[in-house]
């Protein structure tokens, strides 16, 4: 089967691709550097030539509000206008838990009308919603931190190990189109203050976790439910224990 990976250089896509690769496929690269563009819409045409499966894991180049919108409604309706022409059967997007839950976040808005898109676009599809990934947990602590202080909001949390993501997406974009949202989330669910003080303690680092109840996370006022499944979803293998003794 011929499939394009958009974003196919990233921490999932680059996964995503390899792990097609080896189970046979014939997997195309979309990504600027490898002469995909899917913004200017430069080599589209000719990566979409008998190509079945769509999988979107592109990404704006910053959460900015305007930035991301006018990203994904480019890039959106560059896919979809290509993908028509080349008969695509099978579009999947990787979007984000919560996503429809805070609207006034502007990245997520613009994350929601990429979801939209594809609804509209008579495109069989599979839109894939991810709690944040294990992996996240440094940015937390960067972005968050001052000094020697991690200052972090007792929201509830479920990430999920990177790998975990690239084996979900991997399997849903060679099945039928469920034409509907599924979601996936890690095994353990606690709240955001217990997951960086695991990895503090594994770490040996010396930083002191600070809780608070002001629902923030990266400095944006968020439901304190807004990063969890609300409903079913689909659980990743990998523990958050498991996953800190390999990295």
């Amino acid at each position: 089967m011929k499939i394009l990976v958009i974003g196919g250089t990233g921490l999932i896509g680059s996964e995503v691709s390899k792990k097609l690769i080896t189970e046979g496929h014939e997997v195309i690269i979309g990504a600027p550097s490898k002469g995909v563009d899917v913004i200017s819409g430069k080599g589209l045409a000719e990566a979409l030539k008998g190509t079945e499966v769509v999988i979107d894991l592109s990404n704006s180049s910053s959460p900015d509000d305007e930035t991301a919108l006018n990203f994904f409604r480019s890039a959106g309706k560059n896919l979809v206008g290509y993908e028509k022409e080349a008969g695509v059967k099978h579009h999947l997007v990787l979007s984000i838990v919560g996503t429809d839950r805070a609207q006034y976040i502007g990245y997520l808005k613009a994350k929601t009308e990429q979801e939209e898109n594809i609804k509209r676009s008579g495109i069989p599809y599979t839109i894939i919603r991810s709690t944040q990934f294990h992996e996240h947990v440094t940015t937390i602590i960067t972005v968050q931190g001052v000094d020697n202080e991690v200052h972090v909001s007792t929201v509830d949390y479920q990430p999920i190990a990177a790998a975990d993501v690239v084996k979900y997406v991997s399997e849903f974009a060679l099945k039928e189109p469920r034409n509907e949202t599924v979601e996936i989330a890690g095994p353990d669910r606690d709240l955001m203050t217990h997951f960086v003080q695991k990895y503090l303690d594994y770490k040996r680092d010396s930083k002191v976790v600070i809780g608070n109840n002001h629902s923030r996370y990266m400095h944006l006022d968020i439901p304190k439910d807004l990063l969890v499944p609300l409903g079913d979803c689909h659980k990743g293998n990998i523990t958050f224990e498991e996953w800190l003794k390999v990295h």
